[in-house]
């Protein structure tokens, strides 16, 4: 039920129903909705309240699930959204399939969004209250064990869109069907409070993973878990950049299998703090250089107090060099195209600093790689890395090797810097530090003499 607050300058007080009335500056709009209740679609009243309320207004969600039953965006000016409950999008795999029912406006690998915000001046709060439900376990056990490529058509949770100065805050994600959030072709946002969270708990998935590169559980038959406690934890990003600059991601906790947040090309400016990744791969710059005609940038990105935690590997078998701060290219060999090949693409990305990071039994700490996608016989990657500097990491892991860098010889790294690099090495082997075609680095001695390939 939508009922409407219309205050203008000489105090007026009106209720309405679901009409709408034009917003104009100088006065405030409020509307107020509940959920129409179970079964019952609540669509229609969700996007009236924000036709009234969005521009130089607020809206009010009242606690509870409000059913969404085709992909939704909302414009959003001047303006605020607390949002006391959850948008419950439908559990309808073959509906948001089919293109034309979801949005395509994030070009990087083709991605789809079935809820969209775009706008400025504008604030979501969903007081750790509410957030959107989808009802990821439907798509888990309808996929099975079945491959999943980048750009099928599995929708994107949240995603803003050609959005300047808005905050996002204090949002919940329960079961996102594929991406958790993305940002693209956006400036000056900040997400302040975010969680995220894909568990599935289907038995009949304890032993398999659930799609490649996805965790899932590998105990013995002896150990099997009850259906109370086993959980896997599914194949998902916790958001995703792209084309944007001057972003601030704060308060995260995210728990899913794959990464936990990934920096992709063009994103400037860009800064983390109070990140927590449970599972998973851990912070990605990438992948990068998936496109052979654009020049992927990306600069000027802190990531500070983060803590990385690797989940029992009974649960995530398949994570063997998971939980981590890690970059990735492609070779400059173009195969294929995307969103599932490629490569060929050039690029810099420079001015990276990860400092206090502890990590909980991680795999492997620190890494870079530009083989990405690549074949033995490819050519080696135009996109450079630059000026990376990793402060204050500590904790352990379950292997020895610390950092592992891996550049490429037709880009070498410069000013690679390492500062209290203290992670114990659980299996007791004394640590190694792996580098190749590094240029220029200070702080650890044991990547001074680098070799060239």
């Amino acid at each position: 039920m939508l009922t409407v607050a219309y205050i203008a300058l000489y105090s007026a007080y009106c209720i309405l129903g679901a009409r709408a009335i034009p917003a104009t500056r100088g006065a405030t709009n409020i509307c107020d909705i509940q959920p129409l209740g179970e079964g019952q679609d609540d669509t229609d009243q969700v996007e009236a309240a924000i036709a009234q309320c969005g521009h130089y207004g607020t809206t009010v969600f009242a606690p509870g699930e409000y059913n969404i039953t085709r992909k939704m965006s909302w414009d959003l000016v001047e303006s605020r959204v607390d949002l006391h409950g959850y948008l419950n999008f439908k559990a309808d795999l073959p509906y948001w399939m089919n293109p034309e029912n979801t949005y395509r406006v994030i070009f990087i690998q083709s991605q789809a969004s079935w809820f969209v915000i775009t706008g400025h001046d504008f604030v979501v709060d969903a007081h750790n209250t509410g957030g959107i439900i989808g009802n990821g376990q439907y798509w888990w056990n309808w996929y099975g064990t079945a491959s999943r490529l980048d750009g099928d058509g599995r929708p994107v949770a949240l995603t803003l869109y050609r959005a300047s100065r808005g905050t996002i805050a204090n949002f919940r994600i329960e079961g996102q069907p594929f991406w958790c959030n993305a940002i693209a072709e956006s400036h000056d946002v900040v997400y302040d409070g975010m969680y995220c969270n894909a568990t599935n708990t289907n038995p009949e998935y304890f032993y398999d993973n659930v799609v490649p590169n996805t965790d899932g559980e590998a105990r013995s038959f002896a150990d099997q878990p009850t259906k109370a406690t086993a959980k896997l934890f599914c194949f998902h990003v916790g958001i995703d950049t792209f084309r944007s600059d001057n972003v601030s991601l704060l308060n995260f906790d995210i728990t899913l299998g794959d990464d936990c947040l990934a920096i992709k090309g063009n994103s400037t400016n860009i800064y983390a703090q109070n990140i927590t990744c449970r599972g998973g791969n851990g912070i990605a710059f990438g992948s990068l250089g998936q496109y052979w005609n654009l020049f992927d940038h990306v600069e000027n990105v802190t990531l500070e107090d983060l803590h990385m935690v690797r989940l029992d590997p009974k649960i995530q078998p398949n994570m063997g060099t998971g939980i981590k701060v890690y970059f990735k290219s492609w070779t400059a060999t173009v195969i294929g195209f995307p969103p599932d090949d490629g490569g060929g693409g050039p690029g810099l990305v420079t001015n990276i600093t990860a400092r206090n990071v502890i990590l909980d039994n991680v795999s492997l700490p620190i890494q870079l790689y530009q083989t990405n996608g690549g074949l033995p016989g490819n050519a080696p990657s135009q996109l450079q890395f630059a000026n990376l500097t990793f402060v204050n990491f500590t904790g352990t892991t379950s292997g020895n090797t610390i950092v592992d860098i891996a550049c490429s010889p037709a880009a070498p790294c410069p000013g690679m810097v390492f500062s209290d690099i203290n992670i114990t090495a659980l299996n007791g082997k004394p640590p190694t530090y792996q580098c190749s075609n590094v240029v220029s680095e200070r702080g650890l001695s044991e990547c001074n003499a680098t070799t060239q390939y």
